[in-house]
């Protein structure tokens, strides 16, 4: 199946660059024809994703870029997130604590666990050449 749309920006990977890519990804969305509660989920998807990439992949190294690809077919929008931060491996992250009361959680440890809600399907790789790759799909209704 061929995309109707493909583009690709890479971004600073700085927290100043997140209304950009929330303003790319929304533009992505939108040609895909998405409603406006799958456009919103989706945006958070990937605010949460590049939030813990400038956060933990590039915590203290010289952040680079975070490479943002948007891509629309018939069935799908697909965005893929490329970094060059300290690599990541979800099965190595702690299960969320969705039981106890509010006041006895510990903060944070909730974003993979929301990106997955949010997404109809979520990808993690680590590439020969230590690139992090993440791919969130949101299926068109």
């Amino acid at each position: 199946m061929s995309d109707k749309i493909k583009k690709t920006v890479t971004f600073p990977a700085t927290y100043e660059s997140l209304a950009a890519i929330s303003k790319f990804v929304i533009a992505a969305a939108e040609a895909a024809g998405l409603s406006d509660k799958a456009t919103y989920g989706l945006q958070l998807a990937v605010d949460e994703a590049c939030s813990n990439i400038i956060e933990y992949a590039y915590e203290d190294l010289e952040a680079q870029g975070i490479t943002c690809t948007c891509r629309v077919n018939d069935r799908s929008i697909t965005i893929t997130l490329r970094d060059e931060g300290r690599p990541f491996n979800p099965k190595d992250a702690p299960e969320p604590d969705l039981c106890s009361p509010l006041e006895e959680r510990q903060v944070g440890g909730l974003g993979l666990y929301f990106i997955h809600q949010m997404m109809d399907e979520v990808r993690f790789s680590c590439e020969s050449d230590g690139t992090n790759v993440l791919t969130l799909v949101k299926h068109r209704s």
